[in-house]
This record gives structure tokens, sequence and C-alpha cells, in this order.
């Protein structure tokens, strides 16, 4: 799907944002006939409203955006994306209301309401196109909702579809629009090549649908960003079945490989002066006679022994093998995304991406990034007391400590015991939006991207 401005010098609709405060005034300075429009059409400058307004033979001459009151926009991701999502179809130039320091992402939230998942379902077109606002980048604003869509895509697609190998085809289609190489390890392969848990976990499944390391590079020159994330295609559980209620979203249990992809996908579009390296571990949490089991201690590719105590927490095993690689490398910085556990959504809900951070500096920027890109993350600690936790005494790890207090925290925990020569960031990310609002449909979701593709130009010293 292609999510564009409408050309600069397209013939346009002028469009007015509004809010409640500033209406009358604006009404008093407009002819009768306009003043007697809005007012019978009860145009209140709502967020969300919108108002065509004719001429004398019945055409579209303007139109109206409710935007809401500035309180109402401070709770309001997207505030403008309601309005364009309701104004007819047109071509529109925004020419009076839109804050300078709003128009990324306004812009960036209009295009974002074109998107459509239609891969099996026909789905309405979208209506209302936009000239880019006046000192917008309309080049990278249409990278960053193409990268978005990207990462919806996939989460949105189902795991008969989007399987391993499937998610390694992204990887490859994603490698030769930018001129990046790839390298893909399999199977058995994994075993003979250092990576036993991820093996481990993706064994149950069929042949076709085998477990795999992508590997994607790209970029010669500057500092170096491994990217990790978890591809776990669809998860049962394992042996620790989920119940059907639990097992009803984890086709999106691969949203940590699907936005690490939109931001490698941010990143080459803009040409950033970096050395990239993407890590997919792509796997399906099966259940077989091979399914490993609770109770198993399997040996990392770091050489780090892991209990299993609940094999529905797989993930944070094949993120450790392919982090364990990526350390080997000493990178400026590495960063895993993952949808890994229920506990991060207990703490923070589903729309803030909570993370972790090695470096304050690193975590400062982040949350200035996040600000600006309209992305909201949240610091949790890598708190020291709790390594404990997952020290089970029988092996050097625990992959499930029991109580169930601080998961989130003891899953970031259990990941930096393998990063040990590098700074590190993980993101433990919902991938999902509950809602059905504007720009944001119900469905899989970018989350912490945009605030890192923000930070990375001050934590890299791009």
């Amino acid at each position: 799907m292609t999510l564009t401005f409408a050309p600069a010098d397209a013939a346009a609709t002028p469009l007015t944002l509004l809010g409640p405060d500033g209406l009358d005034d604006w009404l008093d300075g407009q002819p009768a006939a306009t003043q007697a429009w809005v007012r019978a059409a009860g145009f209140a400058g709502k967020l969300g409203e919108a108002l065509a307004i004719p001429d004398a033979e019945g055409n579209i001459a303007s139109a109206l955006a409710g935007y809401g009151t500035e309180a109402q926009r401070a709770r309001t991701r997207f505030a403008l994306a309601g309005a364009a999502a309701a104004l007819p179809a047109a071509t529109y130039r925004i020419e009076h209301g839109l804050p300078d320091d709003k128009a990324e992402e306004e812009a960036l939230g209009w295009l974002l309401t074109h998107y459509r998942f239609d891969r099996y379902a026909k789905q309405p077109a979208p209506r209302a196109q936009l000239v880019p606002p006046e000192g917008v980048d309309a080049e990278k604003v249409e990278s960053l909702a193409a990268a978005e869509a990207l990462t919806r895509d996939l989460i949105n697609t189902p795991a008969a579809d989007m399987g391993p190998a499937a998610l390694e085809q992204a990887a490859r289609d994603l490698a030769d629009a930018f001129g990046a190489t790839i390298e893909v390890t399999t199977g058995d392969a994994l075993l003979e090549t250092g990576f036993p848990m991820i093996h481990a976990v993706g064994r149950a499944a069929g042949p076709d649908r085998a477990p795999r390391l992508i590997d994607l590079r790209w970029g010669e020159a500057g500092p170096q960003l491994t990217l990790v994330g978890k591809g776990v295609c669809f998860d049962t559980g394992g042996l620790n079945l989920k119940p059907g209620a639990s097992m009803g979203l984890m086709k999106k249990d691969m949203g940590g490989a699907a936005n690490t992809l939109g931001l490698a996908r941010m990143i080459m579009a803009a040409g950033l002066k970096l050395r990239l390296r993407l890590l997919i571990p792509a796997v399906e949490n099966a259940v077989s006679g091979d399914s490993f089991r609770p109770g198993d201690i399997l040996t990392s590719r770091k050489g780090l022994s892991v209990e299993i105590n609940n094999t529905d927490a797989e993930g944070r095993l094949v993120l450790a093998d392919a982090l364990a690689l990526a350390d080997e490398e000493k990178p400026d910085l590495i960063v895993s995304m993952a949808t890994l556990t229920g506990a991060a959504r207990v703490a923070v809900g589903p729309d803030i991406a909570p993370y972790y951070a090695t470096s304050d500096g690193h975590s400062h920027r982040l949350l200035r990034g996040a600000h600006g890109a309209a992305d909201p993350v949240w610091r949790m600690p890598f708190h020291a007391p709790y390594e404990a936790m997952i020290e089970p005494g029988i092996a050097d790890l625990d992959n499930a400590p029991s109580g169930g207090f601080a998961g989130s925290i003891t899953a970031a925990l259990f990941l930096r015991r393998f990063v040990t020569a590098t700074e590190y960031m993980h993101f433990d990310i919902y991938g999902w939006s509950t809602g059905n609002g504007p720009a944001r449909p119900k469905g899989g979701s970018g989350q912490g991207g945009r605030a890192l593709f923000a930070a990375l130009p001050g934590i890299l010293g791009l």
C-alpha cells in the first residue's frame, strides 16, 4: 500500500483547522452565506468534525476541520486524523490553524488514515488527499508512513500466511529494495552454527515452517547499530499450551520482528550514515513429539545454561541466541524489540512502549525523540536486585521465574545477560492497537520505532 501526499503544486481545496475557542473570531471575518452555512451545519470545532463549504454552484469551495481545544489535543495523538477521515473526497491544502510544531505529526496522521489491510477483503478507498503542509519534509513523512504500513501488514497477516519462511521473504524483499545483503540459517543448520535455543523453540513446527535466523546488513561506514526482533510467527505456548482466549492474537507474536523491519526501512530510506545489522530469529512455537519440554535445560550460544520452567516463555530464548551473536561483533548499540510479556501491558497498557536502557544518555535522547514523533515510550528499570529471581540454581538462568512479580523486568534482565560488550536497549512492546481510531485502526501497530529513529542521530553521533 502506498501512502503518499498529493503533489505540492496540485489544485487543492483550502482547509482551515478550527477549535471551539477560535471559531467565532473566524466566522466574524467570513461572508454572511458562509456564516449561515457553518452555523446551520452545527460545526463547533470539536475534534473529528469536518465540514465542506459549497460555492454558488454547489462545488466544494473550502472546508473546515475540527481541531478541538488545546487540552483535548494534548491527550490525542494525530488530532487532525479524525477530521481527515471524515472530509469528502477532494485534495486539500491546510491554509490556517496548523501549529508549526505539530505539522509533521498531523501530516503523518493524515497519511495513516489511508492505511487499509486489504489482503483478504476489499476495503473502502481513502478519500481526502493532502498537499504536504508548508515546512514538512514530505519524503520523510511518506517514508515513516511506508514503514508503519509495512509493520502493520506483517502483524495483521495470519500465521498461515506469515510463517518463518514468509517472514524471511519479507526481509528479503526489504533487502532487495534498499541494496542490503541477507543471509539465512535454517533448520538443523542452526545447531551446527551455534544457535541451539532458536532451534529448540522452533523444531516442533513442520519442515515447511522450520526455524531460522535472518541476518540482514546494510551500510558500509559509520557507527554500527544492530537490531534484534522477536519473530515468533505463532505462539501456541508449546507444551505449556495457552488457553484458546490467549491464543487468538498470537499471529502478532512476531511484532518485534515487524517493528525492526519497519525501523530498518526508515533508516535505509533516510540513508543514515551507519552500519545496520538486523537479526530476526523466526520460529513457530508449535506442539509435537519434538517439542522442548518444561524441565529441560538448554545451553545457549553464549554458553549460559537455561532451565525451562515454562515453554510459553520462548521469546526470550530465541532472542538470547540472536543477542549473543550480535554482542560478539561489539556494535555501538544493540536494540531488541519483542512482544515479550503480558506484565508490560499490565504496567503501561497497550499504547505505550516500555523500554530498558543501559545508558541514561541514550534514554534521555529516546524520550525527546518519542515526544516529537508521537510515539510514546516509558523507561523501565534494569533492577539489579531482581537478578536472583532468574537464577534457579540448577542452571545459570530460569526462563520463567515463579511468583509472577516484575515479569517484564525479569525478562529484560534475562536478555541483558547476553549483551556484555556494548550498550543495550530493549523494547517490550504490544504491537497492536486495541481501538479503532483515526490513523490507528484496530490491528497491528508500530511502537517505539519512530521514537528511536528520531533519537538515533543523537545516540550514535550521526
